[in-house]
């Protein structure tokens, strides 16, 4: 059964066109890779799918309800740029992520503050920064920071995780430290999650499908003249389908 439902959906910023006919069906718990060239609408997908923005056609249902019209508990999000308050210790950001997300003021008082501590508690363990909580952001390594912002995401209790390409700024090492940090705290938490990355080795490496966003059709006296839409959709689960075979068998896919 269908947990997220996307049907011919149409984004334009005026009379531009991003995206146009996006039609896909997504398992609960199924891991989605985004890929494409930059300005094909990626970005623009997870912000409809958090419903940051309105779509100018079709619809995006999540598990059978009707279509959001702002962003809830339900969706969490993690850009490449660190969202964390530098100005809070890695606890009180995190109780600080339950308070603007559970409350209109984003202030948390007495029993509830306290119970929000908790929970902080138990979300610090989870991604591995308990020993951190009383620090501030500008203690922790970048990985760190980005397992704080991922925290925060993960402070509502999410289904669906979106994910815009998170680990950019990562050096390699790190990068890969964070790809089992991911992958590990997906197996635990059986979320839902769209990952935007331009690394493709990446995209397969964890998604178990990839989607390759592009414009199906092109003017060259008018690059802007249509949007992008799904173009391919491959299924990268049994450890993954290598870039190469794809490139080399079908010839589909190629580097920007």
């Amino acid at each position: 059964m269908s947990f997220v439902s996307v049907r011919d959906l149409f984004q334009f910023y005026g009379h531009r066109p991003i995206l146009e006919r996006v039609n896909i069906d997504v398992a609960e718990g199924e891991f989605i890779s985004i890929v494409g060239a930059s300005g094909c609408g990626k970005s623009t997908f997870l912000r409809l799918l958090l419903a940051q923005e309105q779509p100018t056609r079709g619809e995006i249902s999540i598990a059978g309800a009707a279509p959001a019209r702002e962003p809830g508990p339900d969706r969490g999000v993690v850009f490449q740029r660190y969202s964390v308050f530098p100005h809070m210790t890695v606890r009180d950001n995190l109780v600080a992520a339950e308070a603007f997300r559970t409350t209109r003021l984003g202030s948390l008082w007495g029993r509830a503050k306290a119970a929000a501590r908790e929970r902080a508690d138990e979300t610090l363990a989870r991604i591995g920064l308990s020993h951190v909580a009383d620090q501030y952001p500008s203690a922790l390594s970048g990985g760190m920071q980005q397992r704080l912002a991922i925290g925060q995401a993960l402070a509502s209790r999410p289904r669906i995780l979106l994910l815009d390409e998170p680990f950019g700024a990562l050096d390699p090492g790190t990068r890969l430290a964070m790809h089992d940090f991911l992958q590990a705290l997906r197996a635990e938490t059986k979320m839902t999650v769209f990952m935007v990355t331009h690394d493709l080795s990446e995209g397969f490496k964890l998604g178990d499908r990839v989607l390759v966003f592009d414009k199906p059709r092109w003017d060259p006296q008018a690059p802007e003249a249509y949007g992008a839409t799904i173009t391919y959709d491959f299924d990268a689960r049994n450890n993954g389908i290598p870039f190469q075979t794809i490139q080399e068998e079908t010839n589909v896919l190629r580097p920007q």
